[in-house]
């Protein structure tokens, strides 16, 4: 009885370094990821407005077109901290604490917006662009008013039925665009 008491009383030693070097290892393993895909400018969309999954951000090597899909920053405004309280922008690393947004350039500026059942731009119907009145929960959203897109912004638009873009909140400042977005490995359920 007595060996194997010493037995394990020399082990607790080893086994209490074993148990500091495998939670430190499973701390270190997703800060080191997390690290990486940072540098990498890989981030992850949890968000049903796009394919869930890795998407890369890529310099912008030229102006923005209607039609490129990219990531923007919220700007911080008092719609985006509601909208933030709602749940509809997740915590992230833009200013304000948002996360990027990954949305397609609908409009430029000098483009004219009118906003009825459903988004028009210079007069034309843009697809997937109905207006919900409430979100799921019950709670009411209210349109953007419309007009022209301002010199250095941008109307940022998903054809996902949900999403919570321009047609909301109106245009963005063109500066927030952190890049071109693109799908590394993504999911569509």
């Amino acid at each position: 009885m007595e060996m194997r008491s010493l037995t394990i009383q020399s082990n607790t030693p080893l086994r209490s370094k074993l148990r500091r070097w495998v939670a430190l290892l499973l701390i270190s393993i997703p800060a080191a990821a997390s690290a990486l895909a940072f540098t990498l400018d890989l981030r992850i969309n949890l968000t049903p407005s796009e394919p869930l999954g890795i998407w890369r951000i890529h310099p912008l090597v030229r102006p923005v077109r209607v039609g490129d899909l990219v990531f923007v920053c919220p700007p911080q405004t008092a719609d985006m901290a509601e909208a933030r309280g709602r749940g509809y922008l997740r915590a992230g690393l833009c200013p304000g604490g948002y996360a990027p947004l990954i949305k397609a350039i609908a409009a430029t500026s000098g483009q004219r917006i009118d906003i009825g059942r459903h988004v028009h731009i210079d007069g034309r119907e843009l697809p997937h662009s109905s207006l919900a009145s409430k979100d799921g929960k019950g709670r009411i959203l209210s349109p953007f008013a419309g007009g022209t897109v301002p010199v250095g912004q941008v109307f940022i638009h998903s054809s996902f039925a949900g999403s919570f873009d321009s047609r909301y909140f109106g245009p963005v400042p063109a500066s927030g665009i952190l890049g071109f977005a693109s799908e590394v490995l993504t999911y569509v359920p």
